[in-house]
C-alpha cells in the first residue's frame, strides 16, 4: 500500500480543495440538511464544474477524470457538511446501469439530467418473500406486443418518493431456474398504476418505501439488456452498490472517546472503566483496519485496478461498529440516552441517530450474511453453499424459497 499521494494526485488534491473552499463558500452548501433544493443546486454546480461523477466520460456530463480523482475529491468534499444522498443511489448504481445496458436514446435522454441533479433514480430489487434472495423476486412482467405490463410489490426501495425514474428487475419466464429468468427495465415511477408508500421508521423518518405495480405498462425499448438476462445487469449494479455504500459514516471512535471524556460511568467518570477502555480499544482497532482496508482500494485504484470483492468487508465491520458506538453512548447517557433532540443530545443526537439506522444498514446492500458469504468465497476461497434450489424451475418453486 501507497499512503501518500502522488505529485499529481497532491496537485489535484489542492486543485479540488481550493474549488470546494470556494464555491462552498458562495454557495453556503454546508447549511441544508434535507434541502432537495440546494442539494440538487450543489449537484448541479459540482457537475458544472467538473467534479460530478469524475470518472464518466465527459460526453456524458462527468468529469472525464480517473477513479483516484474521485476518491481525493470524494475524501475533500467530505470535510464539508454537503449532502449528496439524493444521489447516491442513481448515481452510484442506477444511471451506470444505463450507461451500460442502454440504447443510445436512452443514455443521452437520462444521463446528462442525473448528473446535474435534475433528476433522481431509484432502485427496486427488494420483495417481501425474496428476503436477502435477489433471484428470487416474484414481480412479473408478461409480453403484450411492443409494451410489458408488471404487477408486483416491491420493498425497503430508498428514495421512491422522491424519485423520478427507477431501474426494476421482474420476472419474465418462471418455467427455467429462478437466475435464468429475470430481466431488467427502466421505468417513470409517476406512471399510471405505481403507488408509492412510504415506510414510517423507527427513528421518526420515512426514507425508504413499499412500491406497488398494478398492470402498469412499459416499452419493450425501456428493457436494460436481453429478455431473461437480467441476472448479469443486477449483478452489475450490486457491484456499484456495494461501492457506494461501503462505508457507514456516522459517528466512530473519536466521537465516543470525546464523548467519554465528558461522562460519568457507574463508578465514576467513563474512561476511567477498564470494561470501557478495552471496547474503545477493540474500536479503534476496527477503525485502523477499515482505514487500511480502503487504502487497499485507493491503492488499486490509484494504479488504474479494479478493487475485488474484499470491499465487502468494509461495509460489514462499519455497520457492525457504528451499532455498537450508538447502542453504548445511548445506555452510558442512562435516562438522558433517550432523548433524540439534536438541541439536547450530545452530538446534535448522532448516537441516537446511529442506533436507530444501523440495524437498518446491516441489511441495505446485502446482509451480514450475505456478505460474510461473499467474503467466504470470493476473498478466502471456500466451498460454496449448497444450492438445491438450483436446477429446478421457479414456478415450482415454494413461497420464500
Amino acid at each position: 500500500m501507497d499512503f501518500k499521494d502522488s505529485d499529481a494526485e497532491a496537485t489535484y488534491r489542492a486543485a479540488a480543495r481550493d474549488w470546494l473552499d470556494a464555491n462552498i463558500a458562495e454557495h453556503d452548501a454546508g447549511h441544508y440538511p434535507d434541502d432537495m433544493a440546494k442539494a440538487k443546486a450543489w449537484q448541479a454546480r459540482k457537475a458544472a464544474g467538473g467534479y460530478a461523477c469524475i470518472t464518466w466520460p465527459q460526453e456524458w456530463g462527468g468529469g472525464g477524470g480517473t477513479p483516484i480523482e474521485s476518491v481525493i475529491f470524494g475524501q475533500e468534499e467530505a470535510r464539508h457538511a454537503v449532502d449528496g444522498s439524493y444521489f447516491t443511489i442513481g448515481l452510484g448504481m442506477c444511471v451506470p446501469t444505463v450507461m451500460a445496458y442502454a440504447d443510445d436514446a436512452t443514455k443521452h435522454r437520462f444521463v446528462g439530467p442525473a448528473v446535474r441533479g435534475d433528476e433522481i433514480w431509484s432502485q427496486l430489487f427488494s420483495e417481501p418473500a425474496g428476503g436477502s434472495d435477489v433471484a428470487a423476486i416474484r414481480t412479473r412482467a408478461v409480453r403484450d406486443g411492443d409494451d410489458w405490463v408488471i404487477n408486483g410489490q416491491k420493498v425497503w426501495t430508498s428514495g421512491a418518493h422522491y424519485s423520478d425514474y427507477g431501474i426494476v428487475l421482474v420476472r419474465t419466464n418462471p418455467d427455467v431456474p429462478k437466475h435464468q429468468g429475470l430481466t431488467m427495465f427502466w421505468l417513470d415511477l409517476k406512471a399510471p398504476g405505481i403507488e408509492i408508500r412510504p415506510i414510517h421508521q423507527m427513528s421518526g423518518g420515512s426514507s425508504f418505501n413499499e412500491v406497488w405495480f398494478e398492470d402498469v405498462r412499459i416499452s419493450h425499448a425501456q428493457r436494460l439488456g436481453p429478455v431473461d438476462g437480467g441476472w448479469k445487469v443486477a449483478l452489475f449494479t450490486l457491484m456499484n452498490e456495494r461501492l457506494a455504500i461501503g462505508t457507514s459514516g456516522g459517528v466512530g471512535p473519536e466521537d465516543i472517546l470525546a464523548f467519554a471524556a465528558q461522562a460519568n460511568g457507574a463508578d465514576g467518570p467513563l474512561l476511567k472503566d477498564a470494561a470501557f477502555r478495552q471496547t474503545l480499544a477493540d474500536w479503534w482497532v476496527q477503525s485502523e483496519g477499515l482505514r487500511n482496508t480502503r487504502m487497499r482500494t485507493i491503492t488499486a485504484l490509484s494504479k488504474g485496478q479494479v478493487p475485488g470483492p474484499e470491499s465487502s468487508i468494509g461495509k460489514i465491520v462499519a455497520a457492525n461498529q457504528l451499532q455498537a458506538i450508538g447502542n453504548t453512548a445511548v445506555e452510558v447517557g442512562d435516562q438522558y440516552g433517550i432523548i433524540s433532540d439534536p438541541a439536547l443530545s450530545p452530538l446534535k443526537g448522532a448516537f441516537h441517530a446511529a442506533t436507530m439506522w444501523a440495524p437498518g444498514l446491516r441489511i441495505a446492500g446485502g446482509t451480514d450474511e450475505i456478505l460474510k458469504n461473499i467474503i467466504a468465497e470470493r476473498v478466502l476461497g471456500l466451498p460454496g453453499e449448497i444450492r438445491v434450489d438450483k436446477d429446478q424451475a421457479f414456478r415450482d418453486l415454494p413461497v420464500g424459497a
